[in-house]
């Protein structure tokens, strides 16, 4: 697949100019990131006045108005409205988070809507996820065994085994914690980020998975792991407040235990 390279934000210029509709009282200005690499141009802020009072109240809703009603042509991605599938993670007012479930009344009065920063930009609000996925499947994320299962039901686990995946199965894959990491973006070709290692310590955790030793060696690595500083910048934006900073301590605290 071809990688496409994300212009500076330096070179952002002002685009389109949308005006309110005739009669609206309630009205709110929204700035939308916009670039098609077909077209060979810079990027552009398009700007879009909103009728609030025909509009949903979340940040979606104004971006699925501006889809349906005033530009066609804009791109983002979005599934379920619920905060569940991760797919309308965006930039917003400045913080990754989801467009479905940020309220249009928690923004600024101008909203400033980006794709998620420093990964490459496929068009308008829709970053290129495919590296991201690619980590992600490099830590094996299901259960590994080699003992059999048993023969009458599934492999059992008690409820203190089942409360240790509690703040780590929860984890949605937007890549909001990765993409605000900057040790992420100065090392994203090495470094796995913020939500990746937090899967990873999901299956490490996992009483039933009997993989526990090889994943630990798979991540001791100066770069895979070790880039974490400790930020914060991950836990802070996590739209389903986990702590994906919490997660890779406890791996390196697990890998400096089993050297003793």
């Amino acid at each position: 697949m071809v990688q496409l390279t994300l212009p500076k934000h330096s070179q952002v210029q002002s685009g389109k100019v949308y005006p309110a509709p005739q009669g609206a009282t309630r009205i709110r200005r929204v700035e939308v990131y916009r670039y098609d690499p077909e077209t060979g141009g810079n990027p552009r802020l398009d700007v879009f006045h909103i009728d609030l009072d025909r509009c949903g109240p979340m940040v979606l809703d104004a971006v699925l108005k501006i889809k349906n009603e005033i530009d066609s042509t804009l791109a983002f991605r979005r599934s379920c409205r619920e905060g569940v599938c991760g797919s309308c993670a965006m930039n917003i007012d400045g913080r990754n988070t989801l467009a479905c479930t940020k309220a249009l009344e928690d923004c600024a009065d101008t909203v400033k809507i980006y794709p998620l920063p420093h990964l490459p930009v496929v068009k308008d609000l829709v970053p290129d996820m495919t590296h991201f996925f690619a980590q992600y499947a490099s830590v094996k994320p299901w259960i590994q065994t080699q003992t059999p299962p048993p023969a009458d039901r599934e492999r059992p686990q008690s409820r203190e085994e089942r409360a240790k995946l509690d703040g780590l199965y929860d984890c949605i894959l937007c890549a909001c914690c990765s993409t605000s990491c900057p040790s992420y973006w100065w090392n994203s070709e090495r470094y796995l980020g913020p939500a990746t290692l937090l899967q990873a310590q999901r299956w490490i955790q996992d009483s039933r998975d009997e993989f526990t030793g090889e994943r630990l060696d798979a991540l001791e690595d100066p770069f895979k792991l070790y880039r974490c500083h400790t930020i914060m910048n991950c836990t802070d934006t996590c739209p389903k407040s986990l702590n994906p900073a919490k997660a890779i301590a406890e791996i390196k605290k697990l890998l400096v235990e089993r050297q003793r």
